[in-house]
């Protein structure tokens, strides 16, 4: 018999899972290993770094400030790299970044007050990407909290809604205990994860415990559900994989690709998730969403079983697109996901599993192997009907790619964006990490992004913000220094984050960012040009020379006004990133030509009472869909 002694032994012996996978489904956690035996007497701000260290923590972004300065002083000497940047936005989606790339906590930490409340879009956005971030937020001396003194306000109640999980330090001799406990939650939950530390804490010493990581073992998911999800897709004629970012947290990918050749049936990825299957394997049909591509809605359009796994079903990411509402109306659907709170939430699922990606994937291969399944008997055609979908977008795409627009074409020094697209695809490295921003032509994009591993495509989720795509990439670059990392942003976007230029030189952290410079905020432009008779409140800009900036800051600064410059220039500037750790603006002149908009559902034709208004009414969208004003 197994004495409980036995059964500690055995629990304690057990390998963590892989790094970056879900861990809110359990069967078991491994033991804690601390510091020591006993608790030993230090200081309160040495029990707060020595827990980090516990846990791996290397790296910390953030902006100096005197209400941790008592524990930043720590930093060097245990290890851990302060990366100072110009904002606390971009200090958040460097910790965003970094987290999502390399599967470790990200961790910020900013001044109480002005300091942690610049970096909420930042945090809102890793809530989002489901991103492992532990956000530091040192807060007002608990001696005096409520008085309105200097730099003070609710932290927690600011960010409640913001983060997955709040942790607040109550008593400094229990530093280590719940700075450890924050950091748990961030990783085992997928989610950032508010740490609130009165300043007056990171002084005086006590006995303190250091502990390390709590890990857990995932499930495949129950055995009802996963029984019920088998038996839909033993008797499917025509299933069709749909892969969302759980499949990446879970480094389910390679798990995927079995499963999906096991089965030859084609896979799609959801939105803004187009490294969830590698771009090479002819099974693949690219991503759904905003501007994804269209063979990969007509599969699921024609699919008698969809297999959602590791995806919310965000419902921004399955609206039509090209005029083609494509969501299967007849067939079943099962949703895989590891948080019980997103299965069925935005589609009713007929088998719900609670469990991670990557194991679903696994024990529904295992079960494949052993068990007669309708769908092989047919799956010579349904290859052929994925190759031919996929081929005949692949040509209207490259129509689209090259067809110049009546109103925009292109002229000497202003090039068609879709051309530019192309492009940098075609030179784009095999190991490439690329953050995109929000804004219509970095949304075009997604039609033209495709990568061969999980972790190498950041965004800012359908949280969409503005300025993410160059701080993201940042963070990135620190995780993987081996990679090359590339930032897309138009010039709107672009404005919001070139301060933390600074950040890459003076902390050495080369990338390349693309500027696509059209003049305009394109995304909100493109909605005046459709509903508000072409009345550009707000929208056009006009810029300096972004790559003089970027030169004047420290960079190399790149003016690209002609098609066959686009790829040189891209390969010059990696290369300049990878051998001299140089970053690199390509400023890239586009023409006002816009892609489809982002909110067709949400959008009007605006109706006026007032005779002062009557001007601004409107009855019919634009004929032609693109604004009036070309570039001179």
């Amino acid at each position: 018999k197994t004495t409980f002694n036995q059964l500690f032994a055995m629990l304690s012996r057990v390998s963590p899972p892989a790094s970056g996978v879900p861990r809110a489904l359990c069967c078991m956690t491994t033991q804690r290993r601390s510091f020591a035996a006993q608790p030993v007497t230090m200081t309160h701000s040495e029990a707060f770094v020595e827990t980090l260290v516990a846990h791996k923590v290397d790296t910390v972004f953030g902006i100096v400030g005197s209400a941790f300065m008592d524990a930043l002083d720590l930093f060097p000497a245990a290890g851990i790299r302060f990366i100072s940047v110009q904002h606390e936005q971009n200090s958040a989606h460097m910790a965003d970044g970094f987290a999502r790339v390399s599967g470790k906590h990200g961790v910020v930490i900013g001044q109480n007050g002005p300091g942690v409340t610049n970096s909420l879009t930042g945090i809102l956005a890793a809530n989002y990407a489901h991103s492992p971030v532990l956000f530091v937020t040192p807060d007002s001396s608990s001696t005096t909290k409520g008085l309105g003194g200097f730099q003070e306000c609710n932290q927690l109640g600011l960010f409640e809604k913001a983060v997955k999980h709040q942790v607040q330090v109550h008593h400094p001799h229990r530093m280590a205990e719940l700075t450890a406990r924050a950091l748990d939650l961030a990783m085992n939950d997928n989610g950032p994860t508010q740490l609130n530390i009165p300043r007056d804490y990171f002084y005086g010493e006590a006995p303190h415990t250091i502990h390390g990581p709590r890990t857990f073992e995932p499930a495949a998911g129950g055995p009802v559900s996963l029984d019920a999800a088998f038996d839909l897709l033993r008797t499917a004629k025509n299933p069709v994989l749909l892969c969302g970012g759980g499949v990446v947290l879970s480094e389910g990918v390679p798990a995927a690709v079995a499963f999906a050749e096991r089965l030859q049936i084609p896979v799609a990825t959801t939105y803004l998730h187009n490294d969830a299957f590698p771009k090479s394997h002819p099974l693949y049909l690219g991503p759904l969403g905003y501007l994804g591509w269209k063979g990969a809605m007509k599969a699921v359009s024609e699919a008698d079983l969809v297999l959602a796994v590791g995806s919310r079903l965000n419902p921004f990411g399955t609206l039509p697109q090209y005029g083609f509402d494509y969501w299967p109306q007849n067939a079943t659907l099962v949703q895989v996901d590891v948080d019980p709170k997103r299965l069925s939430l935005t589609k009713s699922a007929d088998v719900e599993v609670l469990g991670d990606a990557r194991l679903f994937l696994e024990e529904m291969t295992r079960r494949i192997d052993t068990t007669e399944v309708a769908c092989l008997a047919s799956s010579s055609q349904r290859v052929a009907r994925a190759a031919h979908v996929k081929s005949e977008w692949a040509a209207e795409l490259a129509a689209m790619t090259l067809t110049q627009d009546k109103v925009h074409p292109s002229k000497p020094g202003f090039l068609k964006p879709r051309a530019v697209l192309s492009e940098l695809e075609k030179v784009m490295p095999a190991d490439a990490v690329v953050s995109t921003d929000i804004g219509n032509i970095c949304s075009v994009a997604n039609s033209y992004l495709h990568f061969d591993a999980g972790r190498h495509f950041l965004a800012p989720m359908t949280f969409g913000n503005c300025g993410y795509s160059s701080p993201a990439v940042m963070g990135a670059k620190v995780a993987r220094p081996d990679k090359p990392c590339i930032g897309y942003s138009g010039d709107g976007a672009w404005g919001m984050q070139m301060m933390d230029l600074l950040t890459s030189v003076r902390e050495h952290i080369p990338f390349t960012q693309v500027v696509f410079n059209n003049g305009q905020w394109g995304a909100e432009k493109k909605n005046q040009v459709l509903w508000f008779g072409d009345r550009y409140v707000g929208t056009n800009l006009k810029n300096p020379s972004f790559a003089d900036v970027a030169s004047a800051m420290g960079a190399r600064g790149v003016r690209v006004e002609a098609l066959d410059q686009v790829g040189p220039a891209l390969s010059e500037a990696i290369s300049a990133q990878m051998k001299d750790g140089q970053t690199t603006v390509l400023e890239v002149m586009c023409t006002k030509e816009l892609g489809d908009p982002f909110r067709r559902d949400a959008m009007k034709l605006p109706r006026r009472h007032l005779a002062k208004y009557k001007g601004t009414e409107e009855f019919d969208e634009s004929a032609t869909g693109q604004p009036v004003d070309p570039r001179e």
